[in-house]
């Protein structure tokens, strides 16, 4: 597939996440068009019209918005943020019933105006919410995916970049499975430049320890608790990382990134969307069969996958 011209992406919720979406999306020129719709009218027109503000900074890119659905028609990628937000010392999985009825509502009203569209989904939590709209739609698992540990696998990035004294994007690891409290890092495979991350010096001239990426494993999975304690939402980061998937699919990169499909016969799991590394292109996403896992991060994923499998069956009881 080609670069799709004239592109259009439409993020649905115009909170604090839909928003900084939008605002990314915007100001990376994620896509030509960028909406916002919100069933909140007077929120999504105020949010509508403060982006609007900004356009002449933007480059090419515009936004439009409100509450009236035709805003999503003609949309190329939808991004949904819409739900429930996360409570300080609440779990994402304590969001699921609530979210998991927005979505079974919202769905059809979306597929019926933007049938073609990939969809993408950031409501947490993500994972589940994937298998649930995805079976209700009955869309092709590539074309329906969370934006999983695209995030997660970030934060890491950073810590590990700290602490090696390198760029982000020297570093080469991912966080795979559950967005969420059993997501774990690919140490197997993680390395800076080319170097096993456990052989390289660091600044300080020492090396990092099993027991320290144990640490930086747990902090990193813990971040989102952190930032909403201290400021009620996370957005900033996730908007940018939406509006990094949202490019790889309009732009038909052919990204390697650990988002969420809905796997099929993945080393062993089936039928439980979770991060693994996927090509994601104007296709959508399919996840790279050929990923190894040592034996415990295998044990980590069906973990993983059980865990996300039960909040999935307790849902449709």
């Amino acid at each position: 597939m080609a670069v799709i011209e004239n592109s259009k992406v439409t993020i649905v919720g115009a909170g604090s996440v839909g928003s900084s979406a939008a605002y990314a999306s915007l100001i990376r020129g994620s896509a030509r068009h960028v909406a916002l719709y919100d069933i909140a009218t007077e929120k999504v027109e105020a949010e509508v019209l403060d982006l609007a503000h900004g356009t002449q900074f933007t480059g090419t890119s515009d936004i439009v918005g409100g509450s009236d659905i035709s805003v999503v028609e003609g949309s190329h990628v939808v991004v949904i943020t819409a739900g429930a937000k996360q409570n300080p010392g609440q779990t994402r999985i304590e969001l699921a019933g609530v979210n998991a009825g927005i979505m079974k509502r919202m769905m059809p009203q979306l597929l019926e105006v933007a049938p073609n569209a990939i969809y993408v989904i950031v409501t947490n939590p993500c994972d589940v919410l994937t298998v649930l709209a995805q079976e209700e739609t009955g869309l092709p698992p590539e074309r329906i995916f969370a934006s999983g540990t695209v995030l997660d696998t970030s934060r890491l990035r950073w810590k590990l970049a700290e602490r090696a004294g390198v760029s982000t994007s020297s570093v080469h690891a991912y966080i795979v499975g559950e967005h969420g409290d059993t997501e774990f890092p690919l140490w197997s495979k993680a390395t800076i430049g080319t170097v096993p991350i456990l052989e390289w010096v660091t600044p300080r001239g020492d090396r990092m320890t099993p027991d320290e990426l144990d640490q930086i494993a747990v902090d990193v999975r813990d971040a989102a608790y952190k930032v909403i304690q201290g400021k009620g939402a996370t957005n900033y980061a996730i908007g940018l990382s939406s509006a990094r998937i949202i490019e790889a699919i309009l732009r038909d990169e052919h990204a390697v990134m650990p988002v969420s499909p809905v796997l099929r016969d993945f080393h062993g799991v089936d039928g439980v969307a979770l991060s693994v590394p996927s090509v994601v292109s104007a296709a959508g996403a399919r996840p790279i069969l050929e990923t190894r896992f040592d034996d415990r991060e295998l044990e980590l994923l069906h973990r993983s996958a059980g865990a996300l499998r039960e909040v999935a069956d307790s849902l449709r009881d």
